[in-house]
């Protein structure tokens, strides 16, 4: 049985009378990769923000990678995100003016140092080795979720976090995007943690959980 990375105990979240999170309980498994699912405002992003250090709970221990996240200033935060996770946003946010390259080296700038030879390769393995110098404006939908993914990885972080990763593709995007998340998992043990309103793309995971109204409901393994 791997050990775990995530685990979560009575984490809420509240936003003045609205509560996003009702006390959970969750684990994950190092190197699992965990689908997310429910409808608008069931909690989903939430949950995904909260595992990135994006935003704080309001009650509850949330540890991932040994982290005790609640314990931590901003600094301690900002800390954890560099080093600890990487995050792929349905809307890429992406720098218009940079190149592909230039974009995945901001992380880089982030974290330690700028190295363009390491960018270059991030991008080659995600299959743009030959979109290096375009800007985002020059690549499609699903070219620049491909360069986000190099973004993510090029920190070499445990937990990849994806909120909607494939949710402004077409068909044969999505299946490009998973399948190269599946092939980056086999290489690096990546745990990820995605979000989706899509039932075939959680099933390319190996569980997934449900929430509604905030509240943990059920989950179903894949099979997997």
């Amino acid at each position: 049985m791997a050990e775990c990375i995530i685990e979560t105990r009575g984490v809420t979240r509240s936003y003045g009378e609205i509560c996003a999170l009702k006390p959970l309980d969750l684990q994950v498994r190092d190197g699992e990769w965990l689908a997310v699912m429910g409808h608008s405002g069931s909690g989903k992003s939430t949950l995904l923000n909260l595992l990135g250090g994006l935003d704080r709970p309001d009650g509850g221990s949330l540890v991932v990678g040994g982290v005790d996240l609640a314990t931590l200033g901003e600094d301690g935060l900002a800390r954890f995100r560099r080093e600890r996770v990487g995050i792929i946003f349905q809307q890429h946010h992406l720098i218009p003016h940079l190149s592909a390259v230039e974009n995945v080296m901001m992380a880089q700038y982030f974290h330690s140092v700028p190295d363009e030879a390491e960018a270059k390769v991030a991008l080659q393995r995600v299959g743009l080795g030959h979109r290096l110098r375009n800007r985002p404006g020059e690549l499609s939908g699903g070219e620049q979720q491909r360069v986000c993914i190099a973004r993510a990885i090029i920190n070499s972080p445990r937990i990849l976090l994806a909120d909607e990763p494939t949710g402004n593709l077409d068909h044969a995007s999505t299946v490009v995007v998973l399948e190269l998340l599946s092939e980056l998992r086999a290489e690096e043990r990546f745990t990820i943690v995605m979000v989706t309103h899509n039932q075939e793309v959680a099933s390319r995971g190996e569980r997934t959980i449900f929430l509604d109204d905030g509240i943990l409901v059920r989950e179903e393994l894949s099979g997997r």
